[in-house]
Order: structure tokens, then C-alpha cells, then sequence
């Protein structure tokens, strides 16, 4: 199954040196059943693309959670085997519990914000708390950061992306 994992660049850091996305059970989002039937007009592209946008979103809450990470947003595409996947619909019709650790090579690729971003991920992610606690002024200041799209990378250029910061 393709799964989001939303992470920074610091835990980016951590993938390429340990060769594991953190420690299971890592939250993640993906093309759920319940995503399916609440998007029923999207066609695969477009729900795999919803399941990214709220992947990038709880990327922001990491960045809130780590205040020496460099603002840029970062998503991690990793096949993993269904079975190490479970819902987590408590949290987002999308949201996944991934029970085994993530090794780099189930990584596809990754999604991470062009530095021109940081300005207003920063904002994001100093009002994401306020936005999820029902601040019409915060959600405004994080959805601004949501209009930047996610520049992707292969694996094999993980590491120069990290040299660049």
C-alpha cells in the first residue's frame, strides 16, 4: 500500500543516516476505504494527491512540535505491505497507523517544499495549534502555506536535497 508519511527535514536526515522512517507505529495518511467512499467522484490520482495535501498538513504540526527544523514541509512515499497498515479514522478518513518501521528502500520518492516556501510555512507553523483549535484567522495563515505545491525527488537525491538544507 502507498503511504504518506509526513516528516521535516531533520527526520529526513534520520531516514538516510538510520535507514528507517522513525519508530513504528508511525502515523501516516493514504487511500483509505473511507477516503474512497467520502471522494467517490475522485479517480486515483486525485485521492492519492489528498492523501499527500494532508500529509504535508500534519508535516506543519511536526514542524510546530521541532522549533530548530528548517521550515520547509516534507512528505515520505513508501510502498509497505497492507498488512502493516491499519486505519486510523479517528483521526482523518486518510489517516494510517503503519505498524512495522519504514526502511528507506520502501521509500518511492519525496515531496518537500522549494525554500522560497519557508516564509510562509513559518507562519503555518507557528498558528497550525490555533487553526486546529478553530481560528478562522490561523487556518488562513496555514492554508496560505498550503497553496505552495511539494517539489518531489527520488531517493537517490535525498542526500543532495539535505546538503542544500
Amino acid at each position: 500500500m502507498r503511504v504518506y508519511l509526513p516528516s521535516t527535514l531533520t527526520q529526513l536526515r534520520g531516514l538516510l543516516d538510520s535507514g528507517v522512517a522513525g519508530d513504528p507505529p508511525l502515523p501516516g495518511y493514504a487511500v483509505t476505504p473511507a477516503l474512497r467512499e467520502w471522494y467517490a467522484e475522485g479517480d486515483e490520482e486525485e485521492l492519492e494527491y489528498v492523501a499527500l495535501t494532508l500529509a504535508a498538513r500534519a508535516s506543519v504540526r511536526l514542524l510546530d512540535a521541532d522549533p530548530e527544523a528548517v521550515r520547509r514541509r516534507v512528505v515520505v512515499v513508501a510502498e509497505v505491505p497492507d498488512a502493516a497498515v491499519s486505519s486510523a479514522v479517528h483521526v482523518d478518513r486518510a489517516a494510517v497507523k503503519i505498524a512495522d518501521a519504514v526502511a528507506l528502500e520502501l521509500v518511492q520518492a519525496v515531496h518537500v517544499d522549494d525554500p522560497s516556501a519557508v516564509p510562509d510555512v513559518t507562519v503555518a507553523a507557528d498558528a497550525v495549534i490555533e487553526a486546529d483549535l478553530g481560528s478562522e484567522d490561523a487556518a488562513f495563515k496555514v492554508e496560505q502555506a498550503d497553496g505552495h505545491e511539494l517539489q518531489w525527488f527520488a531517493t537517490q537525491e535525498i542526500g543532495p536535497l539535505l546538503e542544500l538544507g
